[in-house]
């Protein structure tokens, strides 16, 4: 099980947020954040967001340090990437 992870640079609700996805599946992406105690309603689309406090943890618990754009990549190569309606 492979999850990737962006550095916290996305700003919200006053604080920043990094994107964690996988490359696999949405059912190996939900297991991973299960396990890191993170909200379903965390999950948006295709990815969770995950607070910059939080980013070690995930780091900790396995998820590959990637570049924003890498995220991206990863989810189109993988026909994961849901993009916003409207």
């Amino acid at each position: 099980m492979t999850v990737y992870i962006d550095p916290p640079a996305w700003p919200g609700h006053g604080r920043m947020w990094s994107h964690l996805v996988s490359d696999v599946s949405y059912d190996e992406l939900h297991l991973f954040a299960a396990a890191l105690g993170v909200p379903r309603r965390a999950f948006e689309r295709d990815h969770y967001d995950i607070p910059a406090h939080r980013y070690a943890d995930a780091v900790a618990a396995g998820a590959v340090e990637v570049r924003s754009r890498e995220v991206v990549r990863l989810l189109h190569a993988a026909g994961l990437r849901r993009r916003k309606s409207g």
